[in-house]
């Protein structure tokens, strides 16, 4: 195992290369400040770790910066990664988050920035180990890179890149997301999949059903049509958010037994920071609730002209997300969802659909066997209850996991960090997997 000293090291060069990138404002619909952090990496694997560039992915907007380290070994790991980051302002954060620093936090000292935990400070502690496994000629494999600048906001560029029938992406013998996963400091939870996603609005326009033409005095409100009131009627047929269920593939059976065992309500909700579960049951009970089920949530309801008071709107909407389990067909849910939210008109911004692997995929018993190494107890899920695209994964690899050691928080909030003990952690569990994959690839 990697000493003390030199782990030290390689979280100062984290560090550096964090400091680097902290100001370059990655945000979606920035695309001057995405072309120059996508560029900031191409130099960084070319100069630093003397990857091959591969050329296609740096055509799309934003680039896919898409690497290659060639080794001539017999197993092949994609590693992939997110350059984009959420916007922040300055309020709540105790220090500048485009510019970034250490402060003390109540567990010591920690990284603060916009991307500290998502994702910037994994990608940058992941090309640190990487950097390192390689010039000590400790992992004997060959590495695809896969950077993308559109996580954030659903990946599409990517999983065109992924799933397109020429894609230079070589097929690996597994693909892996490196990420702080100690979240709120609780045990690191290994998924076998994830979900899928939905995203859109349903919308109750004027011009549609006879309300009003123009905004008019709410004095008409005994003989006008409201479009909230119609909205709200539209939703109220969605049945609280629950859609279609699938039955768990037999291999994730086992998976679900152990963890409906050990699984604890109370500490789901400590870990969650909510108040309670929208619904009651068993802890299995919830648990299939979560995870077979497709859920619509929706994130904001408006109305137009915004703003307005003692008037009759011309038209309302809500924007929703449904996040849909392995199993179901996106193209199902969403007809079915504009059936039952009828006369309101749903319009679909993307979609994708969910997907899982085997357990016995290269990389999973790996990375239990790193975190129990470095004194940590896994937590094994059938998937995740959160979206990623792993499906487009599924083409060009045997299975899609994110791993990795390390606490953070604060994603998307003021004042995202990364303690710097995490970040150790972290590239210790990363130099133990990476190799331990090689290892097992060539067996």
């Amino acid at each position: 195992m990697t000493g003390p000293d030199a782990i030290a090291g390689l979280r100062m060069r984290t560090l550096d290369l964090l400091a680097e990138w902290t100001p370059i404002r990655s945000v979606a619909g920035n695309e001057a400040g995405l072309q120059v952090m996508a560029q900031t990496l191409i130099a960084h694997l070319r100069d630093d770790l003397g990857a091959t560039i591969v050329a296609d992915g740096l055509k799309l907007d934003p680039p896919v910066v898409h690497a290659r380290i060639e080794r001539g070994a017999p197993v092949t790991i994609l590693l992939y990664n997110m350059y984009d980051v959420m916007p922040a302002t300055l309020e709540g954060w105790s220090i500048d988050p485009f510019i970034g620093g250490v402060i003390e936090g109540p567990k010591g000292p920690r990284y603060v920035a916009r991307g500290a935990e998502n994702n910037k400070g994994p990608m940058a502690a992941m090309l640190v180990a990487l950097d390192h496994l390689v010039a000590v000629s400790a992992l004997d494999a060959n590495i695809e890179i896969l950077l993308e600048g559109q996580e954030e906001t659903g990946s599409g560029t990517l999983r065109r890149y992924l799933t397109a029938q020429d894609t230079p992406v070589r097929r690996a013998s597994t693909a892996l997301f490196p990420s702080f996963c100690e979240y709120g400091g609780g045990p690191p939870r290994i998924y076998f999949g994830f979900k899928g996603l939905a995203q859109g609005r349903i919308a109750v326009e004027s011009g549609a059903w006879g309300g009003p033409a123009k905004p008019c005095h709410a004095s008409n409100s005994p003989w006008i049509a409201n479009p909230i009131w119609e909205l709200a009627k539209a939703l109220a047929g969605l049945d609280g958010g629950s859609r279609g269920k699938v039955a768990l593939p037999a291999p994730l059976a086992p998976v679900l037994d152990e963890l409906a065992a050990a699984f604890d309500p109370q500490a789901e909700l400590a870990f969650r920071a909510t108040s309670r579960f929208s619904r009651d049951g068993t802890p299995r009970e919830l648990l299939e609730h979560v995870l077979t089920a497709a859920h619509l949530n929706l994130a904001e309801i408006s109305s137009s002209p915004l703003g307005g008071r003692s008037i009759i709107p011309t038209g309302a909407s809500a924007r929703f997300d449904m996040r849909l389990p392995a199993g179901l067909d996106p193209a199902d849910e969403i007809a079915r969802l504009v059936r039952d939210c009828a006369p309101a008109l749903l319009s679909l911004d993307d979609a994708y659909p969910g997907c899982w692997f085997d357990p016995a995929a290269l990389g999973f018993a790996e990375l239990a066997w790193s975190y129990r190494a470095l004194g940590a107890k896994p937590q094994s899920w059938p998937w995740a209850i959160g979206a990623a695209p792993a499906y487009a994964f599924a083409g060009v690899s045997d299975a899609f996991i994110i791993g990795g050691l390390g606490h953070g928080g604060n994603a998307h909030g003021p004042d995202e960090f990364v303690e710097l003990s995490g970040i150790d952690r972290f590239i210790q569990s990363l130099l133990l997997w990476l190799p331990a994959i090689a290892a097992k690839g060539r067996s």
